[in-house]
């Protein structure tokens, strides 16, 4: 599911949606690379889309890792690139994309608003 929130101001450049777009791509490199730059963990749209694809990416791993002894996990794992890719079109079109879990998880440990 993926909705506009509400809460935050709309003020997304090309160069966030870029972004965005990076990091859901490659992730996890990309969002801590972005974490770590100055400039672009300051923006809103970037560091929201960022650190949600670090922890979507990380759990996506783990989960597909886990159930690699069983075939389904190579389906999780393509499961989850397809959820990705579809994010990262979101996100490009300037979207704020929640995902159920794990944003408010993020919301809920003070990573994001």
């Amino acid at each position: 599911m993926v909705q506009m929130d509400p809460q935050v101001p709309i003020d997304v450049t090309d160069d966030d949606k870029l972004w965005a777009l990076l990091s859901w791509i490659f992730a996890p490199l990309v969002p801590i690379i972005v974490l770590l730059l100055e400039d672009k963990k300051t923006r809103p749209f970037i560091k929201y889309n960022a650190i949600q694809a670090l922890v979507v990416s990380v759990v996506g791993y783990i989960i597909s890792s886990v159930l690699s002894f069983i075939i389904i996990g190579c389906f999780v794992g393509v499961a989850v690139l397809v959820y990705i890719i579809y994010l990262a079109i979101q996100s490009y079109q300037g979207k704020w994309v929640t995902i159920p879990v794990v944003t408010d998880f993020c919301k809920g440990q003070g990573w994001i608003k």
